[in-house]
């Protein structure tokens, strides 16, 4: 059995739905930048309900909120990778919560 797994990072960023950066929506300006690093793959996903450090309860049900709901977007990554889009993103002044946890990860199959 040939296992090609790495110790990684999972590398989360938390924002709301319609937050910007550079004019572009944030989680589309993490995923380019990523793109721009080199990085293998990122996924934004959108939360139905949730709240952040100020209290605000935002969800799909309260019309006026539902356009700002929480979403997170996610990286796969190996931990000098993760060091590196971290200090990009510093770089560039944005304003987001981020999250890190050890991971192992790897791909089945054939490709």
């Amino acid at each position: 059995m040939n296992d090609t797994s790495i110790e990684g990072v999972r590398l989360y960023f938390y924002a709301h739905l319609r937050a910007r950066h550079d004019g572009m929506l944030l989680s589309e300006w993490l995923l380019q930048q990523a793109r721009h690093q080199g990085i293998g793959g990122g996924s934004v996903f959108r939360a139905t309900a949730g709240f952040g450090r100020h209290g605000v309860l935002h969800e799909e049900s309260f019309f006026e909120l539902a356009d700002d709901l929480p979403v997170k977007i996610e990286f796969l990554l190996k931990p000098e990778e993760a060091e590196a889009f971290l200090a990009r993103v510093r770089e560039a002044g944005v304003h987001v919560v981020y999250a890190t946890s050890a991971i192992r990860f790897g791909v089945l199959g054939a490709q």
